[in-house]
């Protein structure tokens, strides 16, 4: 299986900032077999750094940040995945900011994922729990609706199509009370997260899903998070966009592999 290194750029860089820094990663980064680098810039970015990229599509591939579940009609300032084909290999889907900011349920991101899906892009579906329900006990149940929320319309042969990636809210440094969450922490939810794909899906269904950690990843800690049993990788916000960072992050990943 793949080990996927995706960067969410959010609501971050110019189109001018993302050319120079993509740029930088061109010349940097050295494909290695197995690895997936991925970098998610905001959408006006997305046609002119796929024209940059131009041939070396196999170093890195671009992602969305977030799209509409229709593929096409009248819905003035959407843009859907169908739009997307061709720049895009992979969607991010049900990002925590798009849950506890824009109001999107799990009615709205399994359509989503349907979406991506009969479109031939591949989405990135995020989970994770807040503090307080972590604190009251309720991941394994959040993280079991959130998953099965985001897969309900689709079927297994699908689900295999799918990347999760564990980002509990407690643990993103772009909210106020972020905490570092601890390798055992995460390999804890991951083993939760696994076991219900399992249950539900097959045991080989769910080998063929990746299965990426995120959570104020940076080079200093993405190394313990790449070596837990189960995870294929990192979803990374703030060290995503300092390039040196993220070049770091890729270079740890690629001697995990080794």
């Amino acid at each position: 299986m793949k080990t996927y290194i995706v960067g969410n750029w959010k609501m971050n860089l110019t189109i001018g900032d993302g050319s120079i820094y993509l740029n930088k990663l061109i010349r940097r980064i050295k494909p290695a077999k197995n690895l997936e680098v991925v970098i998610a810039p905001s959408l006006v970015s997305l046609q002119p750094l796929s024209l940059q990229l131009g041939r070396n599509h196999s170093k890195i591939r671009l992602a969305a940040q977030n799209f509409y579940s229709k593929d096409f009609g009248a819905y003035t300032g959407e843009v859907s995945i169908a739009q997307l084909r061709g720049l895009v290999d992979y969607a991010i889907v049900g990002h925590s900011e798009r849950r506890y900011v824009f109001g999107e349920q799990n009615r709205d991101i399994r359509a989503k994922v349907a979406a991506a899906i009969r479109n031939g892009i591949t989405p990135i579906i995020c989970i994770g729990e807040t503090e307080n329900e972590r604190t009251y006990g309720e991941t394994a149940d959040v993280l079991r609706d959130q998953l099965f929320g985001a897969l309900a319309d689709i079927d297994a042969e699908d689900v295999k199509k799918c990347i999760i990636a564990y980002e509990p809210v407690w643990a993103i440094s772009s909210t106020h009370s972020a905490k570092l969450a601890a390798p055992d922490e995460v390999a804890a939810s991951v083993r939760l997260i696994r076991e219900q794909l399992k249950a539900t899906y097959g045991a080989k269904v769910e080998q063929e899903v990746p299965l990426l950690y995120g959570g104020s990843v940076n080079p200093d800690n993405a190394g313990a998070y790449l070596t837990i049993s189960g995870i294929n990788g990192l979803l990374i916000g703030g060290s995503s966009l300092i390039s040196d960072h993220f070049t770091d992050i890729i270079e740890l990943a690629k001697k995990v592999m080794a």
